[in-house]
């Protein structure tokens, strides 16, 4: 079911970010609910009326839309399976964006999230024309620190125990990239 159908696909060799459907719920419920996946998370897992009420939500979402995060599903597409998802948010200055990629642990290692992230950044800077990416993560996260840092992104700050995270004082790393820093790399 599709409340706005225009919402167009981003293609690589081997990935098809497109948006969440449906049919994806069970693959979708799959990553988000392993205690693993969900360890750096804001969320701890979900069930499948709220995974579901959750891609209806991203139905009246359009990619650039300032104000709104906008999430695509990470399809592989030699299996034509959900592997995670990658998202977006546009500030409402709609120059700035915010960025969050959540891959299933089984596909993690292999670059998929670093080319779903370039795919996107691409985008970002391309056709939307932005001026600047950031993504928050969690400190003890070095999967996360190591996809941003390996696609030029610049630790800008380090909140030490700036969030009260699953029951205990959490510590947040910011990092950032500027559009003429992507586009030169």
């Amino acid at each position: 079911m599709s409340i706005n159908p225009v919402f167009p696909p981003l293609r690589t060799e081997r990935l098809l970010l497109r948006r969440l459907e449906l049919t994806d719920v069970n693959a979708f419920l799959g990553y988000r609910n392993d205690p693993e996946v969900a360890r750096f998370q804001s969320w701890d897992g979900m069930t499948g009326d709220e995974a579901r009420a959750f891609i209806r939500e991203q139905h009246t979402v359009m990619p650039g839309e300032p104000g709104r995060w906008a999430q695509y599903g990470i399809e592989l597409v030699a299996t034509g399976g959900l592997c995670g998802d990658v998202a977006i948010g546009l500030l409402p200055d709609g120059r700035q964006a915010e960025l969050g990629f959540t891959l299933a642990r089984a596909f993690q290692g292999q670059g998929i999230a670093t080319e779903a992230v370039t795919t996107l950044l691409a985008l970002a800077f391309g056709a939307w024309g932005l001026h600047r990416v950031s993504a928050t993560t969690d400190c003890l996260n070095p999967g996360a620190i190591a996809l941003l840092e390996r696609l030029g992104f610049r630790r800008e700050a380090h909140h030490v125990e700036n969030i009260w995270f699953k029951g205990a004082w959490g510590s947040e790393y910011v990092y950032a990239v500027l559009a003429r820093d992507w586009v030169s790399r």
